[in-house]
């Protein structure tokens, strides 16, 4: 089976950094976009931030200048470099992945959520 497992998530001071990873394994033939997305309480999920296989990247208004994705083709992961947290950007924060695994169609998978929270 296709999984995503995120790592990296905590609590931070605002100001502070932290660095999400997500993994991709299983029987994997090719990854297409990656992401991450993030849900606060009370509000719908959002995109934060996407970058497709070949490096292209998108981010939401309200983390540009202050978060940064990348990946890493060889191991299957995808990364989230988040410098100057404010409080606003507490969520839970999910990895996804449009991957094709062997055998099968690309689809979308999700990761299990890591839960990012900004306070003093």
């Amino acid at each position: 089976q296709v999984q995503l497992v995120e790592s990296g998530g905590g609590l931070v001071q605002p100001g502070g950094s932290l660095r999400l990873s997500c993994a991709a394994s299983g029987p994997i033939f090719s990854i297409r976009a990656m992401g991450w997305h993030r849900q606060a309480p009370g509000k719908q999920r959002e995109l934060v931030a996407a970058i497709t296989s070949g490096g292209s990247t998108n981010y939401a208004d309200s983390v540009k200048d202050r978060f940064t994705i990348s990946r890493d083709n060889a191991k299957n992961t995808v990364y989230l470099q988040m410098n100057s947290l404010k409080p606003e950007d507490t969520a839970v924060y999910y990895c996804n992945a449009n991957i094709r695994a062997r055998g099968s169609l690309p689809r979308d998978y999700w990761g299990q959520g890591t839960q990012v929270t900004v306070s003093s």
